[in-house]
């Protein structure tokens, strides 16, 4: 998969900016790196799928809730409750993108050493459940 030039800053400015907000999470949930951090999330994102695709993505209907929990969590951060808005927001990502998550855990089972890791008997029930897969097939 090829990406254009303006998708690969768009995938460093992600980056950046999630490791931005790990960082004021680390840091005492620091008000000024998590607003950063949102900022640059926000401009890598649009960045990467394009700025009318991010605006249809954060405005469908069917992800309204998680945009408002989002937005709301990134409000909350400016206004310096960066705890409350931490969880606003993790909330919200979770609406947005937790439909991302079973093609992420099946392209991490594929690589070698993620994969092996996430196959040990404790952390397999853990992912599936994340992942969304049913603990047993009925018979």
């Amino acid at each position: 998969m090829w990406l254009s030039d303006t998708q690969k800053i768009g995938v460093g400015l992600t980056a950046f900016g999630c490791a931005l907000i790990g960082l004021g999470v680390v840091l005492f949930f620091d008000a000024g790196l998590i607003a950063i951090g949102n900022i640059l999330f926000l401009a890598g994102m649009s960045m990467i799928i394009g700025v009318q695709k991010t605006f249809y993505f954060f405005t469908r209907r069917d992800k309204l809730r998680g945009s408002i929990a989002f937005f709301g969590g990134f409000c909350l951060v400016l206004v310096k409750w960066s705890i409350v808005g931490i969880l606003v927001e993790a909330f919200g990502f979770l609406n947005l993108f937790g439909d991302f998550f079973p093609v992420a855990i099946n392209f991490l089972r594929s690589l070698p050493v993620i994969g092996r890791f996430l196959s040990l008997p404790g952390i397999r029930q853990v992912v599936d459940r994340i992942g969304g897969y049913p603990s047993q097939y009925p018979v």
